[in-house]
This record gives structure tokens, sequence and C-alpha cells, in this order.
């Protein structure tokens, strides 16, 4: 199994990643993708993934902290896009539902990350909350070039999935599909199995029964579970066709088999 998706890199985990990357391991969770969210987180995910064989890293700015996105900004994010290790761009988007950062800068530091990962022609990891629509229609618009990637923690409904499909991207699936009346669970239930891929968002959005405590890499199982539950299928299915869309989208070639 592959978690898409998680922040080793937070403080909350100090002191702890060799457990946490061990734990993940025993739990059949073979690779982990290490997000980057401004400069720093970026950098350091870079760093776990050099210190860990099964860690990969994307780089980016996450639209809280687009006020932290400038021309130097772009320039480093550019020149990391270049390591071995990194596999996509992100986390980027809008989120206007926090309003941490005013939507005309969130919407600058998007267009510009999304007009570099076309340039380069690598996948993003977006993130969208309260700005579907105008996330849609920002990567239709300045997203030439990109071959597709995720939306992560995905927002919508079974015909927002199907659009974003149709745009070449897939949507990540979390741990709110264990809760009661989960939007994502109904989702994820109606959608093909090969559009999705498995993530923790760590330490954020634990599953169930751990909910309230840190989320990690290792319950990339319990999720897993849950999807074939809400699939019908053997969980078997679900770890085979989720990690080859994932090992796909970010060129991981040298875990195929």
């Amino acid at each position: 199994m592959i978690d898409s998706h998680c922040h080793l890199n937070f403080n909350k985990f100090d002191g702890r990643r060799d457990e946490l990357v061990a734990a993940a391991s025993e739990a059949g969770v073979h690779t982990i993708v290490n997000i980057g969210i401004d400069l720093v987180t970026s950098r350091e995910s870079i760093d776990l993934a050099e210190r860990f064989d099964n860690v990969y890293a994307t780089v980016g700015i996450h639209p809280h902290d687009s006020e932290t996105f400038s021309d130097e900004a772009l320039r480093q994010i550019r020149e990391w896009t270049e390591h071995s290790r990194v596999r996509a761009v992100g986390e980027i988007g809008l989120d206007y539902y926090r309003d941490y950062a005013p939507r005309p800068t969130q919407q600058r530091a998007f267009q510009a990350q999304l007009e570099l990962a076309g340039e380069l022609r690598m996948p993003i990891v977006i993130h969208t909350r309260a700005a579907f629509r105008e996330t849609v229609d920002m990567v239709r618009q300045h997203g030439s070039g990109i071959p597709g990637g995720i939306f992560h923690c995905f927002p919508g409904d079974e015909r927002d999935a199907a659009e974003v499909v149709d745009m070449g991207f897939v949507i990540g699936v979390g741990g709110s599909i264990t809760y009661k009346k989960s939007k994502m669970a109904r989702t994820a239930a109606a959608m093909p199995l090969d559009k999705i891929v498995l993530e923790t968002d760590a330490p954020f959005i634990t599953p169930e029964p751990h909910r309230g405590k840190p989320n990690q890499p290792a319950y990339i199982a319990i999720i897993a579970r849950k999807l074939a539950e809400l699939q019908g299928v053997p969980i078997e299915e679900v770890e085979k066709l989720t990690d080859r869309t994932c090992q796909k989208i970010f060129g991981l070639v040298d875990v195929f088999g």
C-alpha cells in the first residue's frame, strides 16, 4: 500500500519518524509521499526522502501559505523539482473556507505553480476547500501540459469526481471515509477503484477507531479496508489498483511489480 499524502516532517512527529516509518512498513505500507506546503516543509520533505528509501517528496506552496509566495520562491521550487526524489508540485490550490491568505494572493500563487508544473510536465497535488469550481477553472485555464495529479482530500460528490477524472486527475481518499455520514465515503463507494489513491494526511484526519489521536502512515491499512468494504471488493484489489494508480501518477517505476 502507498500513503500518497502525509506530513511526517511536522513537529508533532519529532523523535518518532523512524518508529512511524517502521510501523508503516509493518502494516504493509511500502511507499510514503511526504508533501511540502511551503519552502521550509518542501526542503524538509526532500530531507526525509533522502533519509528513508521508501519516502518520496513533493514541493510547493499551500494556499494557506501563499503570502510567502514570490518569484524567488518559484525559482527555488523549480530547482527542487530537479531532485530525483521529488515527484510532484504540491500541495497547491485554493482554500476559501479558512481564507488564511487573501483570495487574489492564493490565485496568483496557484496560477504560477500550475504554469510551472505544466512547463515541467510534472503532476500536481491539489488542495481545494470551499473553492472547487474556481480550482477546476484555474486548472483548465492554466494547467496546460500537466500530466494529471491528485485532488487531495476530495471535497466533492460523484459528479464532481467524474469531472476531475475527465480532466486526467484522480481523487485522494482518506480517514474521513471511516466517519459516520461521510460525504467522501459516498463518493469513494461510487468511483471506479482505479481513479482513487489512498492518503492519510497525517497527522490530520485520523480514521476510526483512532480518531482524536495523531494520524500516521500505518493507518492506510484501515482506510484500505474501509474502501474495500464500501466497494464490495477484496482488500487485495484495493491495494493493487490504488497502488498502481499512485505509482503511475508519481512515476514510481522502481516499485512496480
